[in-house]
């Protein structure tokens, strides 16, 4: 996990303000494409139901095979893929088979069970930029049935000189059609050199941004790519200013009540449930096939020496 390199400060309105530092992990082995992790973190684990975050590019894909992430199961989330640049195509074990583009939201609900693959399709712009990030189902929804959908035309909110594209639930009186378990937010914020707006928030929140392009003014705090910003709960508005070509993603939610299990690609709520979700994937009695993908399954790591017990939101 990553380290909290910034000790937290207050924000305008009264939250507290935390710095959050991802940790290069290497997707899908030792030789996979390098991402940046900044959920869960050392400290904070979550900001909502927001569990997970990878960010990944802009990487140039000359010469590289881009993203090859074998067929792996997930259990007890939602997988959300959003890009910034490039493709990615997505296969999974109840047959669907999509290609997700800049601006479409691919949305993975993992339920009791499902596996997937992502891929850098063979026809492909070179490049690859986005996001990967998991949403911890609530315990009345972790068990229901896997499910997928696609959307290519999302709503747009603009304040100000700002373009919030909505992926995921709700940002002011514009809400996604995506499907959602808990009350949350995710939006993909754009503007131009100079611009500047406000974005409406919902007290009972919390919030986090995350710059992709350019640099931007969080409330007069700079922030550029990578390190994940933390803004608190409390806040009725956020006020963002760009830099040259700014684009940031806004996550926020309800804080989350339950404790969680996270280890490998499974959200649980106890020990025994990851070993029986692990003995099912090596097994191959539980979680289907993935048809297409021209490579091998991820295998389970080994579990811990030691119990996993569930945790909250904080460390």
């Amino acid at each position: 996990m990553s380290n909290l390199q910034a000790d937290p400060t207050v924000g305008p309105e009264g939250g507290p303000v935390e710095v959050l530092e991802g940790a290069t992990v290497a997707l899908g082995g030792p030789r996979g494409m390098a991402v940046t992790r900044t959920l869960p973190n050392r400290r904070r684990r979550m900001v909502g139901a927001w569990c997970f975050l990878d960010a990944y590019g802009p990487d140039d894909l000359a010469g590289t095979a881009g993203m090859r992430v074998g067929p792996h199961p997930h259990i007890g989330l939602q997988t959300v893929s959003w890009l910034v640049r490039g493709e990615v195509l997505h296969r999974d074990s109840l047959g669907n088979l999509r290609e997700v583009r800049p601006g479409q939201l691919n949305l993975m609900t993992a339920g009791a069970g499902i596996s997937h693959s992502e891929e850098t399709p063979r026809d492909n712009s070179g490049v690859l930029q986005g996001v990967q990030l998991w949403v911890a189902l609530p315990d009345e929804a972790r068990t229901g049935p896997p499910a997928f959908a696609h959307h290519a035309d999302l709503p747009v909110l603009t304040t100000g000189g700002l373009r919030a594209t909505v992926i995921m639930g709700s940002l002011g009186d514009t809400t996604s059609p995506a499907r959602t378990f808990s009350p949350l937010t995710g939006a993909e914020i754009t503007a131009d050199a100079g611009a500047a707006g406000v974005v409406p928030l919902r007290a009972d929140f919390e919030y986090a941004v995350l710059t992709l392009d350019g640099a931007a003014l969080i409330d007069g705090q700079e922030l550029k790519p990578g390190p994940l910003l933390y803004v608190g709960e409390g806040r009725t508005s956020l006020r963002i200013a760009a830099g040259p070509a700014t684009r940031v993603l806004l996550l926020g939610g309800e804080p989350f009540a339950e404790s969680l299990v996270m280890w490998w690609n499974f959200v649980a709520r106890s020990h025994e449930e990851i070993e029986a979700a692990r003995a099912g994937w090596e097994s191959g009695t539980f979680f289907g096939e993935v048809h297409g993908y021209d490579g091998p399954a991820l295998p389970a790591p080994p579990m811990p020496i030691t119990r996993l017990v569930p945790r909250g939101r904080i460390r």
